[in-house]
């Protein structure tokens, strides 16, 4: 059963990673960075917003519950890496004359599970629930750029789609826990 999966798995990642086209290579490697002109303005403007709804006392609260938010996920993901060892797209001898390579480098060894869309998908929700009264707007364009970045590690080929799925199960799990730990600890102060 397992290994049905995983063959499911690495077919479905050969069909969608196949789907790519070289117009579209860079849209996705650019999606794809931690650090860009797309994400550095989205954590900017939620800083900011933190500071307009919140206060500074509340908005520093909030920013290191962030902060710790994406430190759990990151290291989630780095340790259970380690734990299941499962190659990347990339250096799964099985598949690597198949796929897609965008990018001239794999990154890591393993893939299991994706610390891109546990992020972004940790953030999307935080902010979505944080904010849930006063915008949807934001919560919904959150979980779009999340979406986004998550199947931009399928694109470039260096994630299966189980792993995305999972980290996204993982990031909407820890922004949930975490933004209720948070709303608790605003009440507080």
């Amino acid at each position: 059963m397992f290994e049905d999966l995983i063959e499911l798995d690495k077919q479905l990642f050969i069909y969608l990673n196949g789907m790519g086209v070289p117009f579209w290579d860079s849209f996705w490697l650019y999606l794809s960075k931690t650090l860009s002109f797309v994400t550095i303005p989205i954590f900017l403007f939620l800083i900011y917003y933190l500071y307009l709804k919140l206060g500074f006392k509340k908005a520093v609260v909030a920013i290191i519950t962030v902060g710790l938010l994406l430190l759990c996920t990151d290291q989630l993901s780095v340790f259970i890496k380690q734990g299941t060892q499962r190659l990347r797209p990339c250096y799964d001898n099985e598949i690597q004359e198949l796929m897609r390579m965008v990018r001239s480098y794999c990154g890591g060894r393993y893939s299991y599970f994706s610390a891109h869309a546990a992020n972004s998908f940790a953030l999307a929700s935080f902010f979505s629930i944080l904010y849930k009264k006063e915008t949807k707007v934001l919560g919904f364009a959150l979980l779009i750029w999340a979406a986004l970045v998550s199947y931009s590690r399928i694109y470039i080929g260096v994630h299966f789609p189980l792993d995305v799925i999972t980290g996204i199960g993982v990031g909407i799990l820890f922004g949930w826990l975490f933004a209720k730990l948070c709303e608790s600890t605003l009440e507080k102060i």
